[in-house]
């Protein structure tokens, strides 16, 4: 009987803060590719966005207590751990050193994130590691991205069993993910106003965030 080989995404973002719709999403992926860890991995200096206003051990901290004993589901923290820009190519060379050059391992990523993968930091490499996960549904107005297509060209696949035929270089659109209308911007935005973030993240991040007092000032 031929060994099953690992099954590892790594789901990114500032996490600032963590809420349900990462959550969700982190539980739906491991069940549809039938992952045997989802690392999410809060960025220290994220390279293509302002510094976040929280610090990287509140928000990794957050996220320890979104997960709790959620199965498969690990709060990592090298890129806090780790000097200069929080570059994913990096971070995907750590895990593919951990988990081994057979591992099926995934990077997981926002539409929109994805629509800017060509000015990322050397995104060609990133395929020497992993396959990309876009998750989201497209917009009919999607802009075509000439650079874009030429980053991806010939490496979709359209199903999770290709995907997971080999261990990196594929790209698959899913969009069978659970669509929340929730962002942490309108949680920031709403905390600055005194408003209630009830229901939108699980309570101990609601009461880490209060008992801190994070998130009170004027946020953008």
């Amino acid at each position: 009987m031929l060994e099953r080989k690992p099954r590892v995404a790594m789901f990114g973002g500032t996490f600032n803060p963590v809420h349900i719709a990462h959550l969700r999403a982190a539980v739906e992926i491991r069940d549809a590719l039938s992952l045997d860890a989802v690392h999410m991995v809060p960025a220290h200096l994220p390279p293509h966005r302002s510094a976040p206003g929280v610090s990287s051990e509140d928000r990794l901290s957050m996220l320890k207590l979104a997960l709790a004993d959620t199965p498969g589901l690990i709060a990592d923290d090298r890129e806090i751990h780790r000097d200069g820009p929080s570059w994913s190519l990096d971070t995907l060379a750590s895990l593919r050193e951990q988990y081994g050059d057979q591992a099926r391992l995934v990077m997981v990523l926002g539409r929109d994130a994805f629509l800017k993968l060509h000015e990322w930091h050397e995104p060609r490499a990133l395929f020497d590691y992993a396959h990309i996960l876009v998750i989201g549904r497209p917009e009919s107005d999607e802009v075509q991205c000439s650079a874009l297509e030429a980053l991806i060209e010939g490496r979709r696949v359209d199903s999770t069993d290709a995907l997971m035929a080999e261990p990196c270089g594929r790209v698959l659109d899913y969009d069978r993910t659970t669509a929340m209308a929730i962002s942490a911007t309108a949680i920031r935005q709403t905390l600055a106003r005194g408003g209630s973030i009830r229901y939108l993240m699980p309570p101990a991040v609601e009461a880490f965030i209060e008992q801190r007092g994070l998130y009170t000032g004027e946020m953008p």
